[in-house]
């Protein structure tokens, strides 16, 4: 994800990094290809004129401007509701840690269960990206352990369990009333919540036919429309018609990116930095060292 300081007007119009010019400059170099050849045949095609105006396209264009909101409106709902998840694992595991430091104090094994707690946060991340976790888990659990979780198909969910195994051993039972494992299973069943949230999103895409629908649409829109204005716009018709392509080929591509939030992608959730940001909340609680904040890879972004 791109993470940058606020910039001014100016500096807006060029930015590069972080936009989704780079992906559609083929698409754009297409459309002014269309439109030039659509001016130098003035508006024919093998000889025959295409008997079409601004008028219809003026319609047709405010029905496609409300599909596409609905397309951006529905995946951003994806990204803000993936972005709430995530803030709440941040609660729920900060809440989770201050309850066993502050409520049974040299009762409960703390710091291991941190460790299972970062990992749990790691591991979901690495299943959202489908990336390996066996870097973090050596990291942070050891060998063995990462050893019994490499067997796991939903290692997140283990992690999770074996914590919940840890503050309910007898031992624990002991020392903790049947209120305090109450409070604790509050914060448990929240981070489960995330981990169901987060797989439900990434794992139910929005239905392939509307990106089937929109995206024929508008291009067919944009290869038509040089043909419209060509005879009222004359020289100027490849200008006006890579200009709206942009803005229709952007947003659909911008609906298209922000739509799988937990991807790589430069306008998706900086999953990175926000592990390690729970991380070094989680062991700051502990009183033990934390590691540097996740760094850009090159200017302004995170990932």
């Amino acid at each position: 994800m791109i993470v940058r300081p606020r910039e001014n007007w100016f500096r807006l119009l060029f930015i590069w990094n972080g936009s989704v010019l780079s992906s559609i400059i083929p698409q754009l170099c297409f459309m002014a290809i269309v439109s030039i050849l659509a001016v130098l045949t003035h508006g024919r095609v093998f000889g025959e004129k295409i008997p079409l105006n601004t008028a219809p396209f003026t319609l047709f264009g405010v029905a496609l401007a409300i599909f596409l909101a609905f397309r951006n409106n529905a995946s951003y709902e994806r990204f803000n509701e993936a972005r709430h998840l995530w803030g709440n694992l941040l609660i729920a595991s900060r809440t989770l840690t201050s309850q066993m430091l502050c409520y049974v104090p040299e009762r409960v094994d703390t710091l291991l269960i941190a460790q299972r707690l970062i990992a749990f946060v790691y591991a979901l991340k690495h299943e959202l990206r489908g990336s390996d976790p066996t870097p973090d888990f050596l990291r942070l659990l050891g060998g063995d352990q990462a050893a019994l979780l490499s067997d796991q198909s939903y290692k997140p969910a283990t992690l999770l369990n074996e914590i919940r195994r840890e503050l309910s051993t007898p031992n624990q039972r002991m020392h903790t009333s049947d209120t305090k494992l109450w409070m604790f299973d509050t914060q448990l069943v929240e981070l489960g919540r995330s981990l169901g949230g987060c797989e439900r999103i990434a794992s139910t895409p929005i239905p392939f036919a509307y990106s089937v629908l929109l995206h024929r649409t508008v291009y067919a829109y944009c290869v038509l429309l040089p043909f419209g204005l060509v005879d009222s716009t004359e020289f100027f018709t490849p200008l006006l018609c890579v200009f709206i392509s942009y803005t229709l080929i952007a947003l659909e591509a911008i609906a298209s990116e922000v739509a799988d939030p937990f991807s790589v992608a430069p306008n998706a959730l900086a999953l990175d930095a926000m592990s390690r940001n729970i991380e070094r909340s989680i062991l700051e609680l502990c009183g033990c060292p934390i590691p540097d904040p996740v760094k850009p890879v090159r200017p302004y972004q995170l990932t």
